[in-house]
This record gives structure tokens, C-alpha cells and sequence, in this order.
């Protein structure tokens, strides 16, 4: 960084940034020539920027490559000791970083913070991968540990689950495979182990790295690999002679945190390859008690297992199959290095002599001694024909107890078991599709909108700033709303929804479009089944108002009287009854509406059914009468109702049964229809672009609530309200415990 020594020097950096801001370069070359000597190496006092900082910022490459052309170096430093080629870095432009690279930038530089430039390329981008690169290749230092003494590759682990090729390229571009923190002592190998990351921990570990090393809480990278429950990353440090029963200063091994973690797999390999499972870590706890609190019962499972293991006797003897951690060890080198181990006895055969297995065990640094290697050829070469099977070593049988391979823990495929000893199927259960209406029976509009159950949202178009519906406008000449207020676009809803929430102004615009008040929706039901399902009365006289019909079916065969029957609501029965709904109407197994009601168990709406004629003993599909029906679903009085009803029927002759009432008779004339039409002797027509429509005041509204509660107990509000039959079923679903009891 050039000091300025004069006020002119000053004004003339200022003025020459100014001009790099804007890429006039006709105005930069002038400046150039004419300025002061060295001008395109100065530095404004303030952050020590030069004219190439402003530029690589810019990512102009254009004018990079013109300041270096004019004498710019690219190792200039900022007051934080920032170079050029580090906010390109930063900035992942890897043309400008290849560009000052090729005019000789200094990869080693360090800025304030002793930082060089691959901190600055710890970004999950591929621009800052390319950025690592060019770095490298023009021989930036690998190695490099800041100030507070973090190193750049421990760091790039640290991010490895967003930067894992990037540290892959730092290991083969000379990275200390035992990099480490020396603040807390974590390496990159515990970095990599905590993050699961298996290639980049096979690649460390090849590159040499310290699968005990420590950090400051006496954690190893098995820990950290336990502690994430990573079964293949123990593994592998397995392979490498990783200890396993390293106590951190908590008191924790390996075996604590991975039964915090869950894995059974993880559990049952630690406690192999020797972590003692009967240790208590600093509050007293075993691994088991850990997994147990923590409810995970299959590594509590291995567990409890692992803690009876060494009372069976976990001794190796001199014949068969062994248990030891060499052995073990060894077992797990084996797999990990297979493809060396083929390589070097040859692939063209997998049996080789003795005395070249040897060689090549000591080629490969087998972590295993000389006296070890003849046990395991005793077990291989029982013939004495100085013989080994490479393939038979890898697998471990003859020298490994079998729940100690590595194959034990591969998932078992289950066998189809055939012929007589097979087990039998299941009883077959054929399944019940939804049964939902077709598409061409739900034909869209002809302007091509949806079908007629979806029916357009009624929105009242008024200034809220000056009408509400507690102060409608007085007439509707008065609301000009809709000549300055913008009209929404049409929202389209399913009709049961307006049903459901008695939007009778929905209702209406749907109506005077032409929807049939007798449309189904794509599960059969009408607007008077959904209203009176939903016990909704004011809807329900709403819709026969409309001419809605009574004796509609849906696909089980139900009409409004059966849902309203179900529902509990004798207001809703009496209604329809009124409108002529036919009283003895058969559902598609056989039920009537005083079935329902029965169901329901409300004596009010059985006791109105029989009252207007409905037959008790009329029969369902099952063979089963009202009195039947009124026993299974076990309410006293219902019960009572029906049986006195039975007995006041005079006995049938000989003959036919008859029908247990006469038939109902109509009443829908009877049904007045209230209308807001009158007739004036002068008529003036005025078009509007909206109409208030009849919104309910905050009164009208709160005396409707009032009305909603009246067949509610005080026990129950909206929220948790629940219709009759469903009140009955979770009532005596409760009751079950306490009767077996």
C-alpha cells in the first residue's frame, strides 16, 4: 500500500475511484498520464482501496485487465490487509482470480487476521470451487493457520456438509490431513466424522490421519461419529485402528452417545470392538438406561445384549473361531482395503501361496503382528498345503466368531415361505373405492367455468371506509362504490362450504345464475342433505324456500330426512316432514330415517318419527327391526319408546306383514314462501354497478349465536361441539375400559 504524501495525491485517487466506479476508462487512461507517478497503485487514507479493489468489486474484468496493463499490481493491500485477488476469491469471480493469478499475484499473502486467500473460498458455490483451484495450482498455502490458530482445511471441514468436494481438493492439493484447531483441539478428521461424510473420512484417514488424536474435551472422532449415529464412519476408523474406549471427561465412550443417537447397528459394533457397556458416565448412567430414557428400544435392546456378553465368556481360545480386537481389527482392514488386498495378491486367482499373503499383509500395513498372522493362517490352512483363500480372509468365517462379521450386520432378506408349511393367507378383503360422481356427470358450464356444486363467493363491493354492515347505505343510489373501487376476480367454492357457514348471499348469486338448488357434489350430497347433516335450520328452510327436494337421494340411498335423523335435530325433522319427505324411505341397506334417529340416540326425534307414522317394524338388510337396532346401540329410553311402541301394534293375521304406518301426507302446500316483491304503479329502472345485498348487522349476527346455543349444553361450546350419534360413539368408546375393568 503506497502512502500519499500530498493533499494533491488525495484529490487525484479520489477522482481517479470516481471514474473506475463509472468504467470510464477514455477519463482513467487520461488521469494515468497525466496524474501523479504511480497513481494506479495509491490508495484512498480512509480504507486503504485502490484502483483495482474497486474494480475487482465491480467484477469487471474488462477493466482489471486494463489497470494491469497500465502498471497496476496485484498484491496491493487494503488497511485490513486484503489483496485484489482475495475479494475476487470472495466474490467467486474465478476469470478475475485466473486473471491476477496469471499477471503473478502472490497466493501466499495474508491479511490482517493472518487469513490467506483460501479462507475466502469457504463458500457451497462451483464458483468458489474453480476459485480453489486456481488458487492451488499457483501455489497458495494449503496449510495456511490464522491468527487465532484455526487452519484453513480443519475450517473447510467444519463446513463439510456444504464443502465436500472442496476439502477433498485441499487434501490432494498437500492439506495436513491432521489439521487442528488449537484452540479446542478438533481436527479435521472429527469434523468430517461429525458430519457423517464417508468419503471424506476414508480419504483423511488414507492421507494419514490420527484416528485417536484428542481434542480438549478427550474426544475422538469415534465419538463424534457415535454421536451422529454414523455406523459406516465407525467402521471405517475400525479398519484404521481406531480405539474405541476412549472416556471423555464427562466420563462418556463412544457407546453413551451413540444409544443417545438411536442406532442399534452403532451400539452393537462399539461394544464388539470394545467399549465397556457396563460403564456409567458422570450422572450414572449406562449406555442402556440412555437408549431406554431417550426411547430407543432396539439399541437398548443390543445393549442389555452386550451387557450379558462378556459374562458368557468373551475369551478367545486357541481353537476356532476367534473374538479378539486384533482379530476384529484385522477383519475390519480387510473390507475396507479388499480392492488393494485383490490388487496385490493378483486377480487372477482368489487362493495364493502362504508365503505371499504374508508379504502382502507387510506390504499393506496390516495392523496386525507375526505371531497374529499364523493364527489366522492356522485357521485358513487346516490342511497344511500352504495355501490361503483371499476370499474366505475377506469374509472372515474361519477366523471371526460369526455375530462379530461385518456381514452380521447386512439386513437379512426375509424367505418366501411355499407349499404346506407356508403360512396361510389372510382372509381376502375386497377394497371399497370412495364412491365419488363421474366427470360426465359434474359437466362444466357452458362459458367453460367449473362445475355447478362450485359456485361463485358473493363479495359485497362496498367502501369499507364509509359503509359497514351496521350502517348500510339508505338506498342504493347512495352507494357509488362501484364506479371507483377496483372488482375483484371471481373465487370459485364448493357449495357445502356456503352450506356449512350460512352464506345465504353466496346461496343467493349462485341461485340467480341458474345453479340448480338440487346439485350434488362430487359425493352425491345436495345442499339440504349437507344442511340438515349439519343441523343448520335456517338453511334448511332457506333451501325449501327454494323448491329444494325432499326426497333426493345420494349414492347410499339417503335422503335429508335420514341425515337430519342422524343429525339429532327434531326442528330439522318436523321441517321436512312438513315439506312432505316421505317418513319410511328404505337407504341402500335397508334403514329408514327412525333407524338413524335411534342411532342417534335422541328420544325427542324417535319419539316424533313413530308419532308421524314411521314403521318399527320395518326390517334392514340384516334382518334386524328398530327394536333390534335400538338394543345394539344400548339407550334405555330409546329402547323403551320403541318396545312400548311395538306393543301397542295390533298382532298381525295370517298373511302378509303390512306396513307399520299410513302414508304421510303432504304437506308442502302448507309451506309458506315469504317474498320481498311488491307492485307499484311507476316503475324506474336503474342500473348499478354493485347492490349492497342484505349482509347481517353485528345484532343479527350475536342474536344467530344465541340461537346456535340454545340446544347446546353448558358443558360444550363450537369448538368442541359434536353432533348426537358421534357424542353417543365416543361416549361409550370411553366407557369399554372401565366395564372390563
Amino acid at each position: 500500500m503506497s502512502k500519499l504524501k500530498g493533499r494533491l495525491q488525495v484529490l487525484q485517487i479520489y477522482r481517479l475511484l470516481q471514474y473506475v466506479h463509472g468504467h470510464d476508462m477514455v477519463q482513467i487512461e487520461k488521469m494515468l498520464q497525466c496524474g501523479v507517478d504511480n497513481l494506479v497503485n495509491l490508495t484512498e487514507p480512509k480504507d486503504g482501496m485502490g484502483a483495482l479493489h474497486v474494480a475487482v468489486a465491480a467484477n469487471d474484468e474488462e477493466l482489471v485487465s486494463f489497470l494491469l496493463s497500465h502498471g497496476a499490481l496485484p498484491d496491493i493491500q487494503d488497511k485490513n490487509g486484503c489483496t485484489p485477488v482475495m475479494s475476487a476469491v470472495e466474490l467467486g469471480n474465478d476469470a478475475i482470480v485466473a486473471l491476477l493469478a496469471q499477471n503473478h499475484a502472490n497466493m501466499r499473502l495474508q491479511d490482517a487476521e493472518g487469513k490467506g486467500v483460501l479462507f475466502y473460498c469457504i463458500y457451497p458455490t462451483k464458483r468458489h470451487t474453480r476459485c480453489l483451484q486456481v488458487a492451488l495450482k499457483f501455489k497458495a498455502d494449503a496449510n495456511n493457520v490464522s491468527a487465532q490458530g484455526t487452519h484453513v482445511f480443519q475450517l473447510m471441514c467444519e463446513k463439510a456438509l456444504e464443502c465436500s468436494p472442496k476439502c477433498l481438493i485441499m487434501l490432494d492439493g498437500g492439506a495436513d490431513p491432521n489439521a487442528t484447531n488449537e484452540k479446542t483441539g478438533v481436527t479435521a478428521l472429527m469434523e468430517a466424522a461429525r458430519a457423517g461424510l464417508l468419503p471424506l473420512v476414508r480419504a483423511i484417514l488414507k492421507r494419514g490421519g490420527n484416528p485417536n488424536a484428542l481434542d480438549r474435551k478427550r474426544l475422538t472422532a469415534v465419538h463424534y461419529a457415535a454421536m451422529g449415529g454414523f455406523f459406516e464412519v465407525i467402521q471405517v476408523l475400525s479398519a484404521y485402528s481406531a480405539d474405541m474406549a476412549v472416556i471423555s471427561l464427562e466420563e462418556c465412550s463412544a457407546l453413551h452417545y451413540a444409544a443417545a443417537a438411536g442406532d442399534a447397528n452403532c451400539c452393537k459394533f462399539l461394544a464388539q470392538r470394545g467399549c465397556n457397556p457396563k460403564l456409567k458416565n458422570h450422572e450414572g448412567l449406562l449406555p442402556r438406561q440412555i437408549a431406554k430414557d431417550c426411547g430407543h428400544k432396539a439399541a437398548a435392546k443390543e445393549l442389555r445384549k452386550a451387557e450379558k456378553q462378556p459374562a458368557k465368556g468373551h475369551k478367545s481360545t486357541a481353537v476356532g473361531p476367534l473374538s479378539d480386537l486384533w482379530a476384529l481389527t484385522l477383519h475390519d482392514w480387510s473390507n475396507e482395503n479388499e480392492d488393494d488386498l485383490r490388487r496385490a495378491c493378483g486377480n487372477k486367482s482368489d487362493v495364493v501361496s502362504a508365503e505371499r499373503f504374508v508379504s502382502v499383509l507387510e506390504e499393506l500395513k496390516a495392523p496386525v503382528e507375526v505371531g497374529q498372522i499364523h493364527i489366522v493362517m492356522a485357521a485358513h490352512d487346516r490342511g497344511r498345503e500352504g495355501c490361503i483363500n483371499v476370499n474366505d480372509f475377506i469374509k472372515g468365517t474361519k477366523y471371526v466368531k460369526k455375530p462379530f462379521l461385518l456381514s452380521s450386520y447386512v439386513p437379512k432378506k426375509k424367505k418366501e415361505k411355499g407349499g404346506k408349511g407356508g403360512k396361510k393367507k389372510g382372509k381376502f378383503v375386497l377394497p371399497l373405492p370412495i364412491c365419488t360422481l363421474t366427470p360426465e356427470l359434474m359437466p362444466r358450464r357452458p362459458d367453460g367455468g367449473p362445475p355447478h356444486f362450485l359456485i361463485e363467493t358473493y363479495w359485497n363491493h362496498s367502501d369499507p371506509r364509509r359503509f359497514d354492515p351496521d350502517h348500510p347505505p339508505v338506498h342504493p343510489v347512495m352507494n357509488d362504490s362501484g364506479w371507483y373501487l377496483e372488482k375483484p376476480n371471481s373465487v370459485f367454492i364448493n357449495m357445502g362450504y356456503c352450506v356449512r357457514s350460512g352464506d345465504l348471499e353466496s346461496m343467493d348469486l349462485a341461485f340467480s345464475q341458474g345453479v340448480p338448488v338440487d346439485v350434488q357434489d362430487q359425493f352425491y350430497k345436495t345442499p339440504l342433505m349437507l344442511a340438515c347433516s349439519t343441523g343448520n335450520y335456517e338453511m334448511v328452510r332457506y333451501l325449501l324456500s327454494r323448491g329444494a327436494d325432499v326426497n333426493m337421494c345420494d349414492q347410499f340411498l339417503w335422503t335429508p330426512l335420514h341425515h337430519a335423523a342422524h343429525a339429532g335435530q327434531v326442528e330439522l325433522i318436523e321441517l321436512l316432514l312438513e315439506a312432505g319427505a316421505s317418513v319410511d324411505a328404505p337407504a341402500l341397506s335397508g334403514g329408514t330415517p327412525l333407524m338413524r334417529a335411534i342411532e342417534s340416540s335422541r328420544p325427542s326425534c324417535v319419539d316424533y318419527l313413530i308419532k308421524a307414522g314411521a314403521s318399527v317394524v320395518a326390517e334392514n338388510k340384516k334382518g334386524k327391526n328398530c327394536l333390534d337396532v335400538a338394543r345394539a346401540f344400548g339407550d334405555s329410553r330409546v329402547i323403551e319408546l320403541v318396545r312400548d311402541k311395538m306393543d301397542s301394534l295390533p298382532k298381525p293375521k295370517d298373511g302378509p306383514r303390512g306396513k307399520g304406518g299410513k302414508p304421510q301426507k303432504s304437506l308442502k302446500s302448507s309451506l309458506v314462501i315469504y317474498t320481498s316483491f311488491h307492485s307499484a304503479s311507476l316503475v324506474i329502472s336503474c342500473l348499478f354497478p354493485q347492490v349492497w345485498g342484505k349482509p347481517p348487522t353485528t345484532s343479527q349476527l350475536m342474536s344467530k349465536i344465541e340461537k346456535r346455543k340454545d340446544p347446546l349444553s353448558l358443558e360444550l361450546d363450537f369448538d368442541d361441539f359434536m353432533m348426537p350419534f358421534s357424542q353417543t360413539f365416543q361416549r361409550k368408546t370411553l366407557d369399554l375400559p372401565k366395564s372390563t375393568e
